[in-house]
């Protein structure tokens, strides 16, 4: 894989372009990905071009679709795992500065030597997100490929600060399932996932 596959796999999507810098981010990003894949099983998607189509297109999509934010953003990627959309989200919008949360310590240790060699300002807290000091507040908290998303959903408004924003990678299926489970979000938008018939990226504001 290179900058220039990856390249053309954004344009297919219709995705803005990205800097060489960061293409250059995202090849280095699947090659280590890759590597670690082989012990870890960090994702069962091993194909680098089916990595790219599934994974970061989608996380790169929704870096982009990121509501207007104040300076200096915080950004909490809740059960980061192979680092998505964190990583991406870093990538993308250096100007976040994204907090990669992972309970299991061979994911953190992978995070840490992505967040090293990749050049990031990303930080990586190893532990599980209600073990945070309880005043942490962050303005996004993002959640993808979590099990129990409805429930980790309302651990994740604890952390969400006022009129701050809560993102979620859904189905229409799991959609439904949180139909009233969280009224402290007024949901603003829902981003169709680009090659994912029943994907959505939701983005909700904190009413409170």
């Amino acid at each position: 894989m290179s900058s220039a596959a990856i390249e053309q796999t954004i344009r297919e999507a219709g995705l803005k372009p990205l800097t060489n810098d960061a293409l250059m981010q995202f090849d280095a990003y699947l090659a280590l990905l890759l590597k670690w894949n082989s012990r870890l099983n960090l994702t069962a998607i091993r194909e680098p071009a089916a990595i790219l189509r599934r994974h970061f297109v989608e996380c790169i999509q929704c870096a982009q679709a990121l509501p207007e934010l104040p300076a200096a953003s915080t950004l909490l990627d809740f059960g980061s795992g192979a680092g998505m959309p964190g990583i991406p989200i870093a990538i993308c919008r250096p100007e976040i500065q994204v907090t990669l949360a992972e309970s299991q310590r061979k994911k953190t240790a992978f995070l840490r030597e992505a967040v090293r060699s990749l050049g990031l300002s990303a930080e990586v807290f190893d532990g599980r997100v209600e073990e945070m000091p309880a005043e942490r507040r962050f303005i996004m908290v993002t959640l993808r490929a979590v099990d129990k998303m409805k429930e980790a959903s309302q651990i994740a408004l604890a952390r969400i600060a006022p009129k701050g924003w809560l993102i979620l990678f859904a189905t229409h299926l799991t959609k439904l399932g949180l139909e009233g489970a969280l009224p402290e979000i007024d949901w603003q938008r829902e981003v169709p996932v680009f090659g994912l018939d029943q994907g959505l990226i939701l983005i909700g504001q904190r009413n409170q």
